[in-house]
């Protein structure tokens, strides 16, 4: 675990949970929120590097931040990584369920159970526990103030992703779900829920599901006529996680291009 210097200023009591913070969305949405005032754990699975570069080029511009490794699939795992940002940057005041896996491009009828049970233990089960852990902190029923959840999906869940990915498009689908009721779960006690849906994003999760370049292929597929960028859902989020947006829960903004 790595610890930025204390350098931020004394208006800084926004505490922020980014998961899968290390690279792509995750990553820019914890420089982004920084610069706005949140206290980031950055929350990684295997890349330590990169979830410490994060840390560092918010500790760059006098933020704080510390990285916290955890499979979120892992109901021990996250009650640490929420422990541990508890310990050492206080009261949670906002989640980002962004941490999620994909796999080899394929149709269902080459996928093996063991496929699915790993997509819907990460993207699933880990917004579900992570969620858990944010509504017990921030909920004025267990005594909290109140925050906000964001939860970052895909546009697969509205298109199906048939022939590629339709396991990670149902756990997609799934992540829109648990926003909507979650959101009105929690409505009453101070907590909004909402979530982001990305259409095509350079990332490097593409590479992970065997077409680095895939973003070339379909982005004449976009209205805009061009892919994403992380940053561009960055400011999605935050807006979402700001008060500006204090009347807005169980709402899903397509951030897509116009697909």
């Amino acid at each position: 675990m790595a610890a930025a210097p204390q350098g931020q200023s004394s208006n800084q009591s926004q505490v922020l949970i980014v998961t899968g913070g290390s690279r792509g969305i995750g990553a820019a949405t914890g420089v982004l929120a920084a610069q706005r005032g949140y206290a980031i754990c950055v929350n990684y699975l295997e890349r330590r590097q990169q979830a410490e570069d994060v840390v560092r080029a918010i500790a760059k511009n006098n933020g704080r931040a510390i990285a916290v490794q955890a499979d979120v699939s892992s109901e021990a795992d996250v009650v640490r990584l929420f422990e541990t940002a508890d310990r050492e940057l206080g009261r949670l005041t906002a989640l980002v369920n962004n941490a999620a896996t994909i796999e080899p491009q394929m149709r269902l009828d080459c996928m093996d159970a063991a496929r699915i049970h790993r997509m819907f233990a990460t993207n699933v089960i880990g917004s579900f526990l992570c969620s858990r852990e944010a509504v017990r902190r921030m909920s004025t029923r267990h005594g909290g103030r109140g925050g906000a959840i964001v939860n970052v999906s895909s546009g697969a869940s509205r298109v199906g992703s048939p022939g590629e990915y339709i396991d990670y498009a149902a756990t997609k689908g799934a992540v829109d779900t648990l926003t909507i009721g979650l959101a009105k779960e929690v409505a009453e006690e101070k907590i909004r829920v909402n979530a982001v849906r990305p259409g095509f994003i350079y990332t490097d999760l593409h590479a992970k599901g065997g077409e680095p370049a895939r973003m070339d292929r379909v982005k004449s597929l976009v209205p805009m006529n061009r892919g994403g960028q992380p940053p561009e859902v960055a400011a999605a989020i935050l807006w979402l996680l700001s008060n500006e947006a204090s009347y807005v829960t169980g709402a899903i903004l397509d951030v897509s291009g116009g697909r």
